[in-house]
């Protein structure tokens, strides 16, 4: 990071590989998940709709060669010299057999523009196979696995009935990375029964992690969730966020408090507008970071400026 950079952003870590734009471009490779198919549980996390996620070309009937060259095309226009990372987004991207996901992960590696993948998972759905085959392969592309971690307290995981705990996701992350293979994280801000400081507290016990990138969400409470039925019943519960400076102010304490070095890629997430209820701010990413970078400006705010050395940190999470 830079003396003049308020914080490490995802374009100029990519330069680090590139000498061109990359963009990612996100499938739906057909895979379910271990807690919607009774593995870990039932019914999948109570905020989720994986309908969020998935642009109109992310449909399993289309292979994941078609997918690709469809969401080029929605991308080409703007850089046609522009190369991409194959993001494997949609569910669990490594809850398969082996073979299964060697074949998806390669045919997408065989697209013509593909410089790289990126796997989105759980924390329990890494089998040491898995792990031993990926090794390999980020010896020969581009490749970040990233884990869903959510929220770093386990009375939080079980709320959300995630099926795992914040250990889980540290064991693994410290395992990715131990096999040299870029490691991001996912979490999100506003889980129903968190405390402000308690949100806080989690940047440091992720900073103790050897992740090299972050994406940090709001809470969205989304129609058709198990949560937004929570919501109806007791919306006493929730703090979502409605006001946006708000969220920026947590957001840069939040920040202040992580590894200098530690790459972050999202501050927000943008549901379709038919599947959100609260909160829609009708703000785009670049007017959120556009104010989020004036509000850092003006209390002198940058990554790190809290942070605490992991050696220091009484909640040091071992492994």
């Amino acid at each position: 990071m830079s003396e003049y950079a308020l914080y490490n952003d995802f374009p100029t870590f990519l330069k680090r590989f590139f000498p061109f734009k990359v963009q990612k471009i996100s499938l739906n490779a057909g895979f379910t998940c271990p807690n919607r198919d009774g593995t870990r549980g039932w019914g999948g996390c109570t905020y989720c709709n994986n309908q969020t996620f998935n642009p109109d070309y992310c449909r399993t009937d289309k292979s994941i060669t078609v997918q690709l060259e469809e969401g080029k095309r929605f991308f080409a226009h703007k850089y046609p010299e522009m190369k991409y990372l194959a993001y494997f987004q949609a569910y669990t991207n490594t809850y398969s057999e082996l073979d299964e996901l060697k074949r998806k992960y390669e045919e997408a590696l065989q697209t013509d523009g593909v410089v790289g993948l990126v796997i989105g998972t759980r924390p329990d759905c890494m089998p040491e196979s898995l792990l031993r085959y990926l090794e390999e392969l980020n010896r020969q592309t581009f490749l970040i696995v990233e884990y869903g971690i959510e929220s770093a307290l386990n009375k939080t995981l079980d709320r959300i009935n995630r099926g795992h705990s914040f250990q889980d996701s540290a064991e693994a992350v410290t395992r990715t990375a131990g096999c040299g293979i870029l490691t991001g994280g996912h979490i999100i801000l506003g889980l129903p029964g968190e405390t402000r400081d308690e949100m806080l507290d989690q940047a440091e016990l992720l900073s103790s992690l050897p992740l090299d990138t972050l994406k940090i969400h709001q809470l969205q409470l989304i129609r058709g969730t198990r949560m937004a039925h929570e919501y109806v019943i007791n919306s006493s519960e929730f703090h979502l966020f409605t006001d946006v400076d708000e969220y920026i102010d947590l957001v840069i304490d939040y920040v202040e408090r992580l590894r200098p070095d530690l790459v972050l890629e999202r501050f927000i997430s943008q549901s379709p507008r038919d599947l959100l209820i609260a909160p829609d701010w009708g703000v785009k990413n670049y007017e959120f970071v556009a104010r989020l970078q004036k509000r850092m400006k003006e209390r002198g705010a940058y990554q790190g400026k809290k942070y605490m050395d992991s050696e220091k940190n009484s909640n040091f999470v071992q492994i």
